[in-house]
């Protein structure tokens, strides 16, 4: 896709603050160090817009990236981290349940996983959630530069099966590193448009 502009433009905590625009939204969610900061910044082709933290669990905000002026990115907080607190867990599950359960603009939600690792239990729960709201067509498999391509129909059987993803359901390999596997899940957002009718448009990246 050619991105022609691309910034952040609400840090939210709440409902109040979404953006009241009504653009279309897609969301990101996955473990907070399976790579979605590098994802977003890939997607968009910048370097710094979504920042990568050395630390996980630095995302407790829901982020909305506006991208072509016409629809949002939305990267939502992450969850796994295991030297957060148990209030605070609860607190960021009930932002991304407010987010997920009352966003009419929302559109599809992807789940993110490590490529290399089988999915967690946070990670089955977090699919089991988004399927329950009517998402999760899209699956990212993250760090796909870490293991060999003749590797990744196994390892994408195993997610498949630890997620029990239908097999209509499909899963993208990136390389935030190769910059790979991006133009493949832009014309699955494509399609998302399309289905839905939404008026953004999508243009080839230029070569």
């Amino acid at each position: 896709m050619k991105v022609v502009s691309s910034e952040i433009t609400i840090s939210a905590v709440s409902p109040k603050q979404y953006p009241d625009d009504e653009k279309p939204e897609i969301a990101l969610v996955g473990r907070s160090n399976v790579g979605k900061s590098s994802t977003i910044n890939t997607m968009l082709n910048r370097k710094n817009l979504a920042r990568v933290s050395s630390s996980p669990g630095k995302t407790r905000t829901i982020n909305f990236y506006l991208v072509n002026k016409e629809f949002y990115l939305v990267d939502l907080p992450g969850y796994g981290y295991t030297k957060v607190s148990k209030s605070e867990k609860a607190n960021w599950g009930k932002m991304i349940e407010t987010y997920l359960e009352d966003r009419k603009n929302l559109y599809e939600v992807i789940l993110l996983v490590d490529i290399r690792h089988k999915p967690t239990a946070d990670d089955r729960m977090m699919y089991e959630w988004i399927k329950h709201y009517g998402y999760g067509t899209i699956v990212v498999a993250t760090k796909s530069d870490k293991i060999s391509r003749g590797n990744y129909q196994k390892h994408f059987k195993t997610i498949r099966k630890e997620l029990g993803m239908s097999s209509e359901n499909e899963i993208i390999p990136i390389s935030s590193l190769r910059k790979e596997g991006v133009d493949k899940l832009w014309a699955g957002f494509k399609k998302l448009f399309i289905i839905n009718d939404l008026p953004v448009t999508i243009e080839p990246a230029p070569r």
